[in-house]
């Protein structure tokens, strides 16, 4: 009788602390949100997501930008707070319900001890990411910008690529390490407004115009600010993305002998790369421009493997532990569905001159190495523009797949 009792007990505790849909019925509206992260100076970076029953005893949490949708799952709560899990970025909301139309909390991040987060609020029925302005300036806005982010007198050279609707705007920036993926904001009496929130980081830009080909304007994160100024250029674009990372004089391949999360020992001398194409994919599961690649070579390795290319990942993790990184790659596999090997290669920033000696230059995650049939690298391609940036991502896959026909009809 007694294991009866706690067993109905501990289901009971269980019932109550889920966030599944018979509580977010009491406690939280389904239906669009309207969010606020808190960036420098005290601006606010909004952002929207929707709130929607998955099941009898789940419910989804699904972020906005753009054509992007993030969905957020394995909601619960913790006493009164609601924890709503960010697994792919290692971070949390944790937000505390006011009535069904409120949530206020703060987004934090797991891996840094003692992390007091970012300032979240959120209230249900608004579906503006940015109020609608009374009058609208005159700019046009459509097309290609070389964008310049300004640091003391240093200057870096990236390209814009915008659209608008009925005073919607969406696009994106590139920069030599990726793009920040998919921005929306709306006009504004002198210029425009854009932000983003994937999960990682909250993104607010305010852009003012001089006329409909220059602007200047201000780039927030949480961390600080950065100034920007901006010129239509359809030309704009950045510099070759394969000249940037290079092999030290001497070297022809890649060395590295790393562990898979079977902890076995995986090399490019392995019988399964020997005699293939291999495309090497230096990555960490923390990287929003590493995860757009991934989407993008899952399911184009499922497709051309039997072609004769193998892909290999190598993860730089937030922690320098084994454990620590191989649940990080496990939920990436599981997530992207990746057939490929994932290895760990310690953590991020601090390991890259060990695993990858013959390297110089490295500068960006992600960078992917292309091998040819004898383990010579060929090409090295550092960052990645992702589908937010349009033409810029369709180039870049016909590039790509240049190149391994290339590989693969060496040799034929």
């Amino acid at each position: 009788m007694t294991k009866l009792r706690s067993f109905v007990l501990i289901l009971v505790l269980s019932l109550a602390t889920s966030a599944g849909c018979r509580q977010d019925s009491r406690r939280m509206h389904n239906g669009v949100w309207r969010a606020e992260l808190t960036v420098a100076e005290g601006k606010k970076a909004p952002f929207l997501f929707e709130i929607q029953c998955a099941g009898s005893d789940s419910a989804t949490l699904t972020l906005i930008n753009g054509e992007e949708r993030v969905p957020l799952t394995g909601l619960y709560y913790a006493g009164d707070t609601l924890i709503v899990p960010i697994d792919a970025y290692d971070a949390a909301i944790k937000a505390v319900p006011d009535g069904r139309h409120a949530l206020r909390g703060r987004l934090v991040k797991n891996y840094i001890a003692g992390d007091t987060g970012t300032v979240f609020t959120a209230r249900y029925g608004d579906s503006n990411r940015f109020a609608p302005s009374a009058t609208r300036a005159s700019i046009d806005i459509d097309g290609k910008w070389d964008v310049l982010f300004i640091h003391g007198e240093d200057t870096t050279r990236n390209a814009g690529i915008f659209s608008s609707n009925n005073g919607i705007v969406t696009g994106s920036i590139l920069t030599s390490s990726g793009d920040f993926r998919y921005l929306e904001g709306a006009v504004t009496d002198s210029g425009i407004v854009l932000s983003a929130f994937g999960g990682l980081s909250p993104y607010l830009f305010e852009l003012e115009f001089a006329d409909s080909h220059t602007f200047r304007g201000v780039f927030y994160t949480a961390r600080g600010k950065t100034l920007l100024a901006g010129r239509r250029n359809p030309h704009a674009g950045l510099p070759d993305l394969y000249d940037l990372t290079h092999l030290k004089s001497g070297y022809t391949r890649l060395g590295f002998r790393l562990p898979n999360t079977d902890n076995d020992t995986v090399s490019l001398a392995d019988a399964r790369y020997r005699g293939k194409a291999v495309i090497v994919s230096v990555l960490g599961s923390w990287c929003p421009n590493c995860l757009d690649e991934i989407q993008y070579l899952a399911p184009w390795y499922r497709e051309n493997r039997e072609r004769g290319v193998e892909i290999v990942g190598l993860a730089f993790e937030r922690k320098d532990d084994f454990a620590y990184g191989k649940a990080a790659i496990e939920r990436l596999k599981r997530r992207y569905d990746i057939d490929y090997e994932i290895l760990f290669a310690g953590q991020a920033g601090k390991s890259v001159k060990t695993v990858l000696p013959e390297v110089e230059n490295f500068s960006s995650y992600p960078t992917l190495f292309f091998t040819d049939r004898d383990g010579n690298v060929v090409k090295i391609h550092t960052g990645f523009s992702g589908p937010a940036t349009g033409v810029f991502y369709e180039e870049f896959k016909s590039e790509f797949n240049r190149i391994i026909d290339g590989l693969l009809q060496k040799n034929d």
